[in-house]
């Protein structure tokens, strides 16, 4: 329960001071605990027990705060859910984590069907389910949670053997993708949330005082923790934003004069092309970017248009922050590491390899989390320790880059199909099977690249089997995969390079 401990802090210490800020409405600490036991009362007498695992399928809304933090003070598990899932994904996301409960917004579309991106057993009673095999995971019962319109289905399903109670017992549960593209569940200890909060506010230098503006997806890891997280930790004070438009986003920067943000490189490329912005005044602002590389061209813009540079950072689900550069003058590298994490170029063995030479990236701290749902068995490698692996506390992270003498890192590549598209992970692997399942392809191969605006999007040269059309296979992506795996760009060729 260290996100309710946090809470219960911070509310005693400074309980009128603005906590949630979202839109025309504020909370303030003593507002915020109010409601979280309030939600906390409901939520065990539904039969929410302790060590019971719930998803919440929201998006940036202060109901996902006051629901997590609920979660929190009766020792349930939080498993964040991102609201665009799809049935199918949903479907391995229940095979794999035993959720008790899952709480979303109802959203039945026309004719009774779910609406995109909602599983037909995410929605109300009346909702047909769409054609296909029906769902193993239906709920024994659904309620409507009180004074809102989010919608509880309850399962029997019960806790997973080996998180017991304790201080290896869970607090959270966030959704990345495994080697295969099958959803990986990363669970995160007390000690793990307690670590990332310290390395982001410690590094940072975050206090009451700041001013934190969230945009980021909070159901992703990048987002939990450079929002939620620090704010929790430090006492500041969050703005919630819900709607990613670069004009409204830039005017929260400057009307909020807001200290700390978090994006991405896609994102921060379209506030540059937003044509009324003038440069910031906040004195002392923190501006980080992740989720994939940062362009050089758009750290420069962006600098010269807001007057603030971007410090580009390395975060990872498994391990939270990693290293950032603090100066914001080389975009490209991904600078030192936090404070309380270790990083290192080495080789597959973990060996440490000499400054400026290319090898595996290896890190290790107390963020970093030791166990997932499903349990994955890494595949043997006869060089070394397997992508993924653990070996003396170190990660080997499946990332490849070069550090120099003063610890600077540049991360330069991967050494799977696991790649980044804003902030998420994506199987390429995941993305070729699901074109040549198409029966008009033969065969297909996937690929991220970056346009001029910074912005990473998933690219297919596809072999065909038949006539077919490029909105064809795209429609057929979309129906079966997550948004951010779908191919935006199919081009025809004769044979694979």
């Amino acid at each position: 329960m260290q996100l309710y401990e946090w809470l219960s802090n911070v509310a005693s210490g400074q309980s009128s001071a603005k906590a949630l800020v979202y839109r025309d409405t504020y909370l303030s600490w003593r507002g915020l605990l109010h409601r979280v036991d309030r939600r906390a009362q409901e939520l065990h007498a539904l039969g929410i027990a302790p060590g019971a695992w719930v998803g919440l399928m929201l998006g940036n809304v202060p109901d996902f705060v006051i629901l997590a933090l609920a979660l929190s003070k009766i020792d349930a598990v939080v498993v964040p859910l991102d609201p665009t899932t799809g049935n199918r994904e949903l479907e391995m996301i229940l095979e794999a984590a035993p959720l008790r409960a899952l709480i979303t917004r109802p959203r039945g579309g026309e004719g009774g069907q779910a609406s995109a991106g909602l599983p037909y057993y995410a929605s109300p009673a009346a909702a047909r389910p769409p054609a296909g095999p029906p769902s193993k995971f239906i709920p024994e019962s659904r309620r409507r949670l009180q004074g809102t319109l989010l919608t509880c289905g309850l399962y029997k399903r019960a806790s997973l053997a080996g998180f017991a109670d304790g201080a290896a017992s869970p607090d959270i549960v966030q959704l990345t993708a495994s080697i295969g593209g099958d959803p990986k569940g990363v669970v995160k200890t007390s000690a793990n949330l307690a670590a990332a909060a310290e390395a982001i506010g410690k590094t940072l230098d975050v206090s009451a005082s700041d001013r934190i503006l969230c945009t980021l997806p909070l159901h992703a890891s990048y987002g939990f923790d450079f929002g939620l997280l620090t704010t929790l930790a430090s006492g500041a004070t969050l703005f919630l934003e819900d709607e990613i438009s670069p004009k409204r986003i830039a005017k929260l920067l400057r009307e909020q004069s807001i200290d700390f943000f978090a994006g991405t490189p896609a994102l921060f490329g379209s506030l540059v092309r937003v044509p009324t912005v003038k440069p910031l005044k906040t004195a002392g602002a923190r501006f980080i970017s992740s989720g994939s590389a940062l362009p050089a061209n758009i750290a420069e813009s962006f600098y010269q248009r807001f007057g603030i540079r971007l410090l580009s950072c390395y975060h990872s689900t498994q391990a939270g922050p990693l290293a950032l550069d603090r100066t914001g003058k080389d975009p490209e590298s991904i600078g030192r590491s936090f404070e309380g994490v270790e990083l290192r170029v080495a080789g597959p063995k973990g060996d440490r390899l000499p400054a400026s030479e290319t090898g595996p990236i290896w890190v290790r701290s107390r963020g970093l989390s030791v166990a997932s749902v499903p349990r994955i068995h890494l595949p043997k490698r006869s060089d070394g320790v397997p992508i993924g692996g653990l070996d003396d506390g170190w990660l080997r992270t499946g990332d490849i880059g070069q550090q120099d003498k003063t610890g600077r890192t540049t991360i330069t590549g991967r050494e799977d199909d696991l790649v980044k598209v804003d902030g998420k992970r994506v199987a390429l692997g995941e993305v070729e099977g699901c074109l040549e399942a198409f029966p008009k392809v033969k065969a297909a191969q996937a690929r991220v690249i970056t346009d001029d605006l910074g912005g990473p999007m998933v690219v297919a040269r596809v072999v065909r089997a038949g006539i077919c059309r490029a909105q064809d296979i795209i429609d057929h992506c979309a129906r079966n995969l997550a948004p951010y795996k779908v191919p935006r760009q199919i081009e025809f060729c004769e044979q694979l390079g």
